[in-house]
């Protein structure tokens, strides 16, 4: 496989993953937001606070969740995009996807292999970069020609 098809791939995986996750956890908001919307529209007063602890404890898991998921579809859609901080996000989206066992672990490690691996460093090295300033720099020159075979070993010229 060329590097190029790494990088697809582990796009493709760290949003699938990410999206199964986010799939699941809004399915469980929806039926324990509902438990609690039932429970604060239809029970006695004395339940009525267990609705509001429903509602609030639900829109707590849906910020935790969205920290560990969000990540991981932003870094496979960079990747998949082949944007300049692909990388970063990339390697974000496959730590954060580890902690899930085992289809995160495997997605993750496979980032992590490929992004740190000889072929996702020369992938990404040999990118061009868009600078702060809004000009299309080549990342380093130093890295696309090989200026040491060029020069005499040891010259003090």
């Amino acid at each position: 496989m060329t590097a190029k098809e790494h990088n697809r791939l582990v796009g493709i995986f760290l949003m699938i993953h990410g999206g199964l996750q986010a799939l699941i956890m809004g399915l469980i908001s929806l039926i324990y937001g509902g438990i609690g919307l039932a429970i604060l529209i239809g029970g006695k007063n004395q339940d009525k606070p267990v609705g509001v602890f429903f509602i609030v404890a639900i829109a707590m898991v849906v910020i935790f969740s969205s920290i560990f998921i969000l990540p991981q579809v932003l870094g496979g859609w960079k990747m998949l995009k082949e944007k300049p901080n692909a990388k970063i996000w990339g390697i974000i989206g496959s730590i954060v996807s580890c902690m899930s066992f085992p289809l995160g672990t495997a997605a993750g490690v496979y980032g992590l292999w490929f992004l740190f691996g000889e072929e996702g460093k020369k992938f990404y090295d040999n990118q061009v970069s868009q600078n702060y300033l809004g000009g299309v720099n080549q990342v380093n020159d130093f890295q696309t020609q090989d200026f040491q075979q060029q020069r005499e070993p040891h010259s003090w010229r």
